[in-house]
């Protein structure tokens, strides 16, 4: 079999290179095989990668089993969690473009035959995927599976359950020592957090657009059933390798759309609105938020998970898992089934014998929560090129909302705000100078969502942002405003007072303005000073386009 990494190993013209690999220990019976990268994005301080040695030396193991040359080279992976409510926040999503670049310099710098990608959590994901579409060679993506619910006093926790009851503590709702209690159960153990937050919805769509294996997105990550499909993953490269498959013969437009109807069908984070786009850019295809819209209105909602349900994936995994929910929604006609995946058969094909083991966590397809997806996309004078919110995850009293604006021009201080007090019922919060440009970075803003909801109310208050936020959060939450404040967008001009109009059925956003009042305001607009003016950050400021368009690098 000839393969990419014979063009710089064999011949005279290789003779370099194999005394290269000569040094390192190879043998002349590895050196004519082929070479398979291994992007292990493992480190000691996100607990969703802590494991992922594990998973590199399970697929390793199926390289070798498959007859191939596993080469292993890092990623780097960033914690949302431990980067949330200050300037680190502002890392995250532009590590993404690392991500993908760096592999792309490894990859094709060294000429990989083909690649095991191993994520876990929120920005490495889709950052990985984003690589594998670009460098369009052979790859499958193994992640490293979600952590175990915790417990506490007989009620089910997870992440976000520490940061309301921060919010309560805040509050005076709850005692320092209760917040430890619940901190200490929280995240009983490795693995990405276990509620279907920003990791493992992508980890979840990862299965959905044929990238992954079934049961990627939801077999524990401390389980044995992880590692075989890290090591059947290891296997299958080598069959992708040999039989030619590619990632954009699997990231087809259809794949996008059998992706974005399972992330209806189950609520996902409101960050896939940002993740997807991004993909298909690199695969070379132009993912509209229409899309979104468009297969939201048709798509049931049958999977309630944290933080709009009380499941966890543990749960959905034991019901069935991302296969159980395809199979239920190829019911109504509602997936591609002829899409290819990394498993070498289609996706009907993967999932036409998975069935559903708990109707309490995955409900029939005609007899859903309800008939359409669970994120919603907002239109508006406010957001003209859009903005998302989990509608799943608003309490019915805030699903159509008037109110005052609160404004403020940092994360810092709206949470400021809040924990003073000084946030009234009713009002809409907005939070601006937050987006790709603004922020830069667009910080995740679990803080403030999750005081709202821990000072009980989230049944009267709303945010807004052009920044985003996290998977976790709950309530009348809509971010990824676009245009961004920074780039000349309304919510740069909206005052203390302004009246806010919600409408998520309706799908609308407005701030109460005359034409004439607006462009008053606009003609004495002077977009402020950027946050940040070296290093990294300050150059992609200067690269970033908006959210709506997947907050991709020009």
């Amino acid at each position: 079999m000839n393969t990419r990494s014979d063009k710089i190993k064999t011949g005279p013209g290789g003779a370099h290179v194999r005394a290269l690999l000569y040094g390192m220990g190879f043998v002349k019976e590895e050196i004519e095989r082929p070479l398979i990268g291994i992007v292990n994005s493992q480190n000691e301080i996100v607990p969703g990668h802590r494991l992922l040695d594990r998973i590199a030396e399970a697929a390793k193991q199926g390289v070798l089993l498959a007859g191939g040359v596993p080469v292993e080279f890092p990623s780097i992976g960033i914690c949302d969690g431990i980067a949330m409510g200050h300037e680190g926040m502002k890392y995250p999503l532009a590590s993404r473009e690392l991500i993908c670049d760096s592999i792309e310099s490894m990859a094709a710098a060294h000429q990989f035959d083909g690649l095991v990608l191993i994520p876990n959590c929120d920005k490495i994901v889709p950052g990985m995927l984003m690589a594998a579409a670009r460098l369009n060679i052979p790859s499958i993506v193994v992640s490293g599976g979600p952590m175990r619910t915790g417990f506490l006093d007989g009620k089910t926790l997870d992440f976000n359950s520490v940061m309301e009851q921060i919010g309560k503590c805040k509050n005076g709702d709850c005692s320092a020592e209760e917040l430890e209690r619940v901190a200490e159960q929280a995240c009983p153990g490795c693995g990405s957090c276990s509620g279907l937050f920003t990791a493992n919805s992508m980890n979840c769509l990862t299965e959905a657009l044929g990238m992954g294996l079934p049961f990627n997105g939801t077999a524990l990550c401390d389980s044995g059933e992880r590692i075989r499909i890290a090591k059947t993953a290891g296997i299958k490269i080598m069959e992708l390798v040999k039989n030619d498959i590619k990632p954009r013969d699997i990231l087809t437009e259809k794949a996008f759309e059998n992706a974005i109807t399972v992330d209806m069908a189950m609520a996902g984070s409101t960050n896939t609105v940002l993740h997807l786009p991004a993909i298909a850019h690199e695969a070379g295809l132009k993912l509209e938020l229409t899309v979104f819209d468009r297969l939201s209105e048709r798509t049931p909602y049958i999977a309630k998970l944290s933080p709009s349900g009380q499941h966890h994936l543990e749960d959905l995994h034991r019901a069935g898992g991302i296969p159980a929910i395809i199979n239920e929604l190829t019911k109504k006609d509602l997936i591609n089934t002829d899409c290819l995946t990394v498993s070498g058969a289609t996706i009907g094909e993967n999932t036409a014998k998975t069935v559903v083991c708990d109707n309490s966590v995955i409900l029939p397809v005609d007899q859903p929560y309800r008939n359409r997806g669970g994120l919603a996309i907002l239109r508006g004078n406010l957001a003209p090129d859009g903005a998302v919110v989990k509608e799943s995850a608003v309490a019915a009293e805030m699903l159509k909302h008037s109110g005052p604006a609160a404004v403020f021009n940092s994360e810092e201080e709206a949470s400021e705000a809040i924990w003073s007090n000084k946030i009234r019922k009713g009002d809409v919060i907005v939070i601006r100078y937050e987006g790709p440009k603004g922020g830069p970075g667009m910080r995740e803003m679990l803080s403030p969502t999750s005081s709202i909801a821990g000072m009980g109310m989230d049944k009267d208050v709303a945010l807004l942002t052009d920044g985003r936020f996290s998977g976790a959060s709950r309530g009348a939450s809509i971010g990824h405003i676009s245009p961004e404040a920074m780039d000349g967008g309304l919510i740069g001009l909206i005052q203390n007072g302004d009246i806010i109009h919600i409408d998520i059925p309706g799908r609308s956003l407005s701030a109460e303005l005359s034409d004439e009042e607006i462009n008053k305001r606009r003609s004495a607009f002077t977009p402020p000073e950027p946050k940040v003016k070296t290093g990294y950050l300050a150059r992609y400021a200067r690269l970033v386009t908006s959210a709506n368009t997947g907050a991709v690098l020009r």
